[in-house]
């Protein structure tokens, strides 16, 4: 798998970071924080181009990955129920150590980045995952958030975000035949939640849906 993607360098005090945007915008997708969970609508562009920056995330444990997605407009379905605050999304490794608070200044600071192809690998199959092993009492291998600057931050291992950017691949892959096959109940979700194994206790619920229908 192939992804364009845009490279950023900026420095804070002695420290440089690199920060890895899409090179495209992800028009059609929208992150909305009610509260005690999160909702994220995506069509199946932005749903591919996700799980492959999540799969990105694994393989780049010294950069922040940051998805614009804060100043999307909402898919059609969600007009009248788009009660949320919208966000953006930022990925990034837990043994990068950055403290969210340093975001808003950071990404004033970043320039137009430079344009690179990356290519990744397959995710794992679902049958060589331990699922069982994300429940054990010992396991502390999971997603933390922290919400600063309109940002959700999603820090991980990169087993983690290897083994779950099927979220957003599987949504890619099977949500548009959904759609089809069914245009009188065409809801089609995926969900990080609390009984999964993969969020820390503090973590909320994020449930991702697939949208074909978006305002032009």
């Amino acid at each position: 798998m192939k992804l364009p993607v845009t490279i950023h360098q900026a420095r804070l005090g002695a420290s440089e970071f690199k920060v890895i945007r899409p090179a495209r915008p992800l028009r059609h997708a929208a992150l909305l924080d009610h509260d005690r969970y999160l909702d994220c609508y995506l069509d199946q562009d932005a749903a591919r181009c996700i799980g492959a920056l999540w799969a990105l995330a694994a393989t780049s444990p010294r950069a922040l990955i940051h998805l614009p997605m804060r100043t999307n407009r909402l898919p059609s379905a969600t007009l009248s129920a788009a009660d949320g605050r919208p966000l953006d999304l930022l990925l990034l490794h837990h043994t990068l150590q950055f403290a969210p608070a340093r975001w808003k200044e950071l990404r004033a600071r970043l320039g137009p980045g430079r344009p690179r192809t990356v290519t990744l690998q397959a995710p794992p199959a679902v049958d060589s995952i331990d699922f069982e092993a994300r429940h054990h009492r010992e396991n502390r291998d999971v997603f933390h958030q922290h919400l600063h600057a309109e940002t959700l931050f999603m820090t991980g291992s990169a087993k983690l975000f290897r083994e779950t950017a099927r979220h957003f691949l599987d949504l890619a892959q099977d949500g548009p035949g959904h759609a089809a096959a069914h245009p009188s109940s065409s809801h089609f979700c995926t969900e990080f939640h609390g009984t999964d194994g993969t969020l820390a206790p503090t973590a909320r619920q994020l449930h991702i849906e697939y949208c074909e229908e978006w305002p032009d």
